[in-house]
């Protein structure tokens, strides 16, 4: 073993997929496996406006917030390689895949609806779910989205009881298969 990193990474990892579905908590630990930088876009975002996702959505609108969204997606992907946890709702514009795929490469963190039901219901974090019936709401937006998410250039598949640990060596040994994305050191 030399003393470099273990692997070196050529593109912007950008993780998709449904809220619970672990894209933030996976991103953490992947940005700390490969010794990059982590940007969670939300948190970009909110702090760029001074304002958290659901005042904007609130004072601004969902259109304006996906303007913002878009922009700083651009700005992520421009930077150094690294790894970036997006909104559930990013990957369904078609010009933020575009530059996803030009720039980076789209992870989908695919969960079934009975996990990220179990991860989402206790928290009141998320504006989308703001509804009388949030399961429904839940059930819908998966079944409309995923065949978007399905256009990712990689899939991982979300144990119900993987561990964060377990869910990011997936992840690791599915961009290893892509030596263009990440390269192992030897």
């Amino acid at each position: 073993m030399g003393d470099g990193p273990m692997f070196q990474l050529h593109r912007t990892v950008v993780l998709v997929g449904m809220m619970g579905s672990g894209k933030t908590a996976i991103g953490r630990a992947l940005a700390a496996r490969l010794a990059v930088p982590f940007v969670d876009s939300d948190s970009a975002i909110e702090e760029a406006a001074a304002l958290t996702i659901a005042e904007i959505f609130e004072r601004d609108g969902e259109a304006f917030f996906r303007e913002r969204e878009a922009e700083v997606l651009r700005r992520l992907l421009s930077g150094p390689p690294g790894i970036v946890s997006t909104g559930g709702g990013a990957f369904l514009a078609e010009r933020n895949r575009d530059a996803i795929a030009e720039m980076g490469v789209a992870v989908w963190l695919n969960a079934d609806l009975r996990t990220l039901w179990e991860r989402v219901r206790h928290k009141d974090t998320r504006p989308l779910l703001r509804t009388a019936n949030p399961k429904a709401t839940l059930t819908a937006l998966f079944e409309a989205r995923n065949p978007i998410y399905s256009l990712a250039g990689l899939r991982i598949t979300v144990g119900r009881t993987a561990s964060i640990d377990e869910t990011t060596q997936n992840v690791i040994d599915t961009l290893a298969t892509r030596p263009d994305i990440l390269e192992k050191n030897l």
